[in-house]
């Protein structure tokens, strides 16, 4: 699914939210440079798996928080996580690095990844998200997001961030 195609889908759909484009970004940092005035969480993306590839994870956590992955293994109930491949990337969220999304869940028609959300960000009004790429960034609603994870049929676990 292009960018244009996935605007589609959120306009389709009804989705509030504002779009703001900027050069490709690819670390947090970078994005900071482009940041909109908002109070909107800036998120950290992580495509984690399992020690065999078996099981995925979408680990979203805010810009500036550091997460130690053995300490998210013991929360997730994981032995041992790692970054996921380029490849289980594309297949499952349909994005490549730097663009790691929470919007990547509407590839995941067999919920084969399961989203974990810093309980600690989730106070927050609204989000940053890329919308697929890493050259432009989707401010949404709280409200829209938990709506995005219902249709997408993702259910939203939490753990204890940094």
């Amino acid at each position: 699914m292009s960018e244009q195609e996935f605007l589609a889908f959120m306009d389709a759909n009804g989705f509030a939210y504002q779009r703001i484009v900027h050069p490709a970004v690819f670390t947090c940092a970078e994005a900071e440079l482009h940041r909109p005035q908002t109070s909107a969480v800036s998120t950290k993306n992580l495509f984690l798996c399992d020690k065999k590839a078996r099981r995925f994870y979408l680990v979203v956590t805010a810009c500036e928080k550091t997460v130690k992955l053995d300490e998210l293994s013991s929360q997730l109930g994981v032995t041992h996580l790692r970054f996921g491949s380029e490849e289980n990337l594309m297949r499952l969220l349909g994005v490549t690095r730097g663009a790691v999304t929470m919007m990547g869940l509407v590839h995941d028609t067999d919920h084969q990844v399961q989203l974990w959300i810093d309980a600690r960000i989730w106070g927050g009004d609204s989000f940053l998200s890329h919308p697929l790429v890493n050259t432009a960034t989707l401010i949404l609603a709280k409200s829209e997001l938990e709506r995005f994870f219902a249709l997408t049929g993702h259910t939203l676990h939490f753990f204890e961030g940094a």
